[in-house]
């Protein structure tokens, strides 16, 4: 049959990945965690260590999140039953949402099945509109981060502007992208902003504050303004008093996305914003519009993640993160390992800058029960391969301690 000669063009493409070693389909397989302060994976019937998490308060972990859960799957079953506009919106789902507006000082939120979809579906709206009938024009400059996730990436390339429409400046550097606003001051009526919070290969936080004076500095260039899109799913919950980014930075975007599915330990992504945007987008993202939401007992647990992180048992284990992440540091720095150093958030990866380093350090720290994950290409670009190592509020000195003494003993194995 015809197709199976593309079957053997797939095949080839399967082979010419796994020979470059940045395959990633043979993932670990975990059958369960333990009961330690700082759960062990399950993996071939062993404990292993785990570093590779974006959990980074632990809260999956949370008896208040599993009640959570539990109380919202018994009271509207275990999923949402169709689409919102069709079936209904459960009470959960809309409680989950005015908690994340409240706690992000914002007028209202949405909830998206993850935020992958979110930064899809928001892009293109806020690019496109939602129709040829659509009053919201797409006479619009785009301007990206070189390095922004995935997401964002597909977001743009979805509402298929042309080339003049599309604009990349240069990573973290503000100055790039004054140069690009000013350079195209009076020929689009609005400017769309787009940036990660928090950049999730090198734990880079991004300039938000100067971003904002720069974007509300020529506002009035661009007859229908400039937004700031900014996508703070490692941000949320990891810094500052866990709002993340703009904690950090002291200033707000004009569109938050952020995701229940790394430090606030439960699944789905969200938009937080001024009430006419979230309306807006209730009548146009088609991810929102088309796609199931979140389960309900996946909103409960959210729910109890962000009451749980705006009182003081959040606040402990942010500052446990904090004191985790200095002593990492200090150990990593002590025995010489190259890390980027401007890091101060739970992602600390360890700089390689080859595939093949890189699985069999992957491999060596498996041995000796600890799961890391190596980053290569197209994640990375080439030669830029790394481990990153992310931490949790809930692993121990001794955790840590265990980890830099199995890269040390590595090292002697492996240059790196």
């Amino acid at each position: 049959m015809s197709k199976s000669k593309f079957f053997s063009v797939l095949q080839s493409e399967i082979d010419r990945i796994d020979s470059a070693k940045t395959s990633k389909r043979n993932e670990k397989l975990i059958t369960g965690f333990t009961d330690d302060p700082s759960p062990r994976a399950i993996i071939n019937g062993k404990p292993v260590l785990v570093f590779n998490s974006n959990d980074y308060l632990g809260l999956r972990f949370h008896p208040a999140l599993k009640e959570a859960e539990h109380e919202a799957s018994s009271k509207f079953g275990t999923g949402p039953g169709a689409v919102r506009f069709i079936s209904g919106t459960l009470a959960v789902h809309r409680e989950l949402e005015e908690k994340l507006a409240a706690f992000h000082g914002r007028d209202d939120a949405i909830v998206f099945s993850s935020a992958f979809a979110a930064n899809n579906a928001v892009i293109f709206s806020l690019i496109a509109g939602q129709s040829k009938d659509s009053l919201v024009s797409n006479d619009v400059l785009v301007i990206s981060d070189e390095l922004n996730h995935r997401s964002i990436i597909d977001g743009i390339r979805l509402a298929n502007l042309p080339k003049e429409q599309r604009a990349i400046f240069a990573h973290m550097d503000v100055d790039d992208l004054e140069r690009v606003l000013k350079e195209n001051t009076g020929k689009f009526s609005r400017a769309l902003i787009i940036t990660d919070g928090v950049f999730s290969m090198l734990g880079e936080i991004q300039h938000l504050q100067r971003i904002r004076e720069i974007a509300d500095r020529y506002d009035c260039s661009y007859p229908q303004g400039i937004l700031l899109l900014v996508d703070d799913a490692h941000g949320i919950g990891a810094l500052g008093k866990g709002h993340g980014t703009e904690d950090i930075e002291n200033t707000k975007s004009d569109i938050l996305i952020g995701t229940l599915g790394k430090a606030l330990g439960s699944d789905g992504g969200y938009v937080t914003a001024d009430q006419v945007i979230i309306d807006y987008l209730r009548e146009s993202a088609a991810t929102y519009i088309y796609s199931n939401s979140i389960s309900p007992g996946t909103a409960g647990a959210g729910i109890a993640a962000i009451e749980l992180l705006r009182g003081n048992d959040g606040q402990k284990l942010l500052k446990k993160l904090n004191d985790n992440i200095a002593l990492f540091k200090k150990m990593a720095a002590e025995n010489g390992f190259t890390m980027a150093a401007d890091s101060w958030h739970p992602i600390q990866p360890l700089l390689i800058g080859d595939p093949e380093r890189t699985k069999q350090l992957v491999a060596l720290l498996m041995d000796k029960n600890i799961l890391v994950t190596s980053i290569n290409y197209p994640v990375v670009a080439k030669g830029k391969d790394e481990i990153r190592i992310q931490l949790s509020a809930l692993h121990t000195s001794e955790d840590i301690e265990e980890l830099i003494t199995a890269l040390k003993e590595a090292q002697e194995t492996i240059a790196f």
